[in-house]
């Protein structure tokens, strides 16, 4: 069916620019604004150019990553930062099973939603990879760092206590492969420039107190890490990648010294666009009308909407030297599935540094893929730029009620929430959680929400003395929520009001566990994360300690119906 075949279908990118012998896809003009500034007005302008992009479906990653991060020698293999397994992606929406969604910057340290542009920076693919399941739960929201005393090493991933010096008030750091390190640097510049706006909840590493947005000890390793490691092929193919959706890129691949104007040893230095390889126009343009973005072959997949909803996307458009209006047309295939504002674009509004923000609405009346093209032409262009719109229509989801458990790995300062995983597909799982204060009577509620549809915990670290607890757990599918799950309860000294057969609590101390439980639990069996039997115990009951060694560990009972996660520091 022509239709199934065009939404697999990618056409490839044709305009080249030839930078320091990598293959990168940058369109002329595109780092104009940057040309003749320093400090803290070349970082303004960073900010500016990343958040003139478009807002991508999170549904829709999966769909994404197949080309961002796919093995140069093999595409079908995921190119997994954080462990050394080996994953293969399945097509469509559905993901990699044992892979989560990562935000490389944690998500809980500005609370993934931002009232000035929404969704912008929990969407933003030039942060977000695949990652190993196991690993990306072990890293939680740690900041990056340099580990001292591991508890978690795959091999790739290691995470632990910091070097002194390191980790911002953080009990644990995560220490990539020093293959990825400059990665993982040039990812924080990028994510520093693009949300300088944002009001950052947790201070490990960023700072609402200075325009560098980064704090020093993580200037000092980023800058580090960041020369140690130079930029890849790899991360080369993915920004022209990610342009080819997001139609943004990161800079600071494109131009690997530029980190230095900023937060390294060229500091108050003047940056030129000309001077780090690359052409560009300090007076009037003169020369033949261009359009910047969206570039030819570029690609918008809206992902899954549900019959009734309707979903918006909106595309940057810019140019140089156009003297005509821009004519915007939506042709072949299912274009009455898909709508715009407006038909022309004057070339004032298109020839600005800004851009012209045109919102595309998906708004199906049918099931099945839907499938369009948007045909930018005139301005004084010589042909005409296509973008594919794909998208997909299916019927609303049914979703049923969850069931939260009791909380796990409880110490001081964090916790773990738990639930039993949905029946049907989902999106993600959403916890909400009420914080009641003794201390001042002041109560808040805060909601949170997993990377993927694989999570059933979700590790807190911000807990307080004098603080009570409560969670409750939904799911989300499609812009759907199911009904609130019942509610556990966690006070200063334990877990009262749980809803579930036989309650039991595990509890790590330091060299092994604690059992609280309300009956004996039979027997019970010990693995490690490789699934290997590590102790095997009859009879399970109130106050039994189990001595174990560092490590993170699963415990399953005979009566129990889950697997309880327990890591021991």
């Amino acid at each position: 069916m022509i239709h199934n075949r065009l939404y697999r279908w990618a056409m490839a990118l044709v305009l080249a620019t030839t930078w320091m012998g990598a293959n990168a896809t940058i369109p002329a003009g595109y780092y104009n604004s940057l040309d003749g500034k320093s400090g803290e007005a070349l970082k303004d302008a960073l900010h500016d150019l990343a958040t003139r992009h478009t807002m991508l479906s999170y549904g829709s990653l999966w769909i994404y990553f197949a080309e961002t991060d796919c093995q140069a020698d093999d595409k079908s293999k995921v190119w997994d930062m954080y462990s050394n397994r080996t994953y293969y992606f399945r097509g469509g929406t559905s993901g990699v099973y044992g892979m989560h969604k990562e935000h490389s910057l944690p998500k809980s340290w500005w609370g993934g939603y931002d009232e000035n542009d929404g969704y912008a920076g929990y969407t933003d693919i030039n942060h977000l990879y695949p990652a190993d399941g196991d690993a990306n739960m072990a890293k939680s929201n740690y900041p990056l760092g340099e580990v001292s005393s591991p508890f978690f090493d795959n091999g790739v991933t290691r995470v632990g206590s910091p070097k002194t010096g390191q980790g911002g008030g953080c009990n644990a750091v995560f220490e990539p492969d020093d293959r990825y390190k400059g990665d993982f640097a040039r990812t924080y510049f990028y994510m520093a420039c693009a949300y300088q706006h944002y009001r950052w909840k947790y201070n490990y590493m960023l700072t609402n107190n200075s325009w560098k947005s980064l704090n020093d000890w993580s200037i000092d390793l980023l800058c580090r890490w960041a020369r140690a490691d130079a930029v890849s092929d790899k991360e080369v193919a993915r920004n022209d990648a990610v342009q080819k959706h997001q139609n943004n890129r990161n800079p600071f691949i494109d131009f690997p010294e530029l980190f230095e104007y900023i937060w390294g040893n060229r500091q108050g230095q003047i940056f030129y666009v000309s001077e780090a390889g690359m052409s560009t126009d300090t007076t009037t343009y003169t020369g033949d009308p261009e359009l910047i973005a969206p570039i030819q072959g570029t690609v918008l997949d809206f992902g899954e909407v549900a019959l009734g909803k309707s979903l918006d996307y909106t595309l940057y458009i810019q140019g140089r030297g156009l003297n005509n209006p821009l004519s915007l047309q939506l042709y072949r295939y299912d274009y009455d599935m898909f709508s715009i504002p407006v038909t022309t674009v004057s070339r004032t509004a298109a020839n600005s540094a800004e851009g012209y923000p045109l919102k595309i609405t998906y708004q199906p009346t049918s099931l099945g893929d839907h499938i369009t093209r948007l045909l930018i032409s005139d301005g004084g262009l010589v042909g005409s730029v296509g973008v594919e719109l794909h998208a997909r229509c299916v019927p609303p989801p049914t979703l049923t009620q969850l069931e939260a458990l009791p909380a796990t790995d409880i110490y001081q300062d964090r916790y773990v929430a738990n639930w039993r995983p949905a029946n049907e597909t989902v999106d993600y799982y959403v916890i909400t959680r009420t914080v009641y204060d003794k201390t001042n009577g002041e109560t808040r509620t805060e909601t949170f929400s997993t990377d993927d549809a694989i999570s059933t915990s979700y590790l807190f670290t911000d807990r307080k003395p004098g603080e009570s607890h409560t969670y409750y757990v939904q799911s989300y599918r499609l812009g759907y929520l199911s009904e609130p799950s019942n509610v556990i309860s966690l006070d200063a000294t334990g877990i009262s009001g749980i809803e579930a057969d036989k309650p039991l609590q595990l509890l790590a101390m330091d060299g092994g566990i604690l059992v609280k439980c309300s009956e004996n639990v039979g027997s019970a069996t010990i693995y490690d994360m490789a699934g290997r039997v590590v102790r095997h115990i009859d009879s399970l009951s109130d106050d039994t300690v189990i001595e174990l060694p560092r490590g993170i560990y699963l415990l399953k009972t005979a009566t129990s119906h889950k697997a309880w996660k327990v890591a021991i520091r």
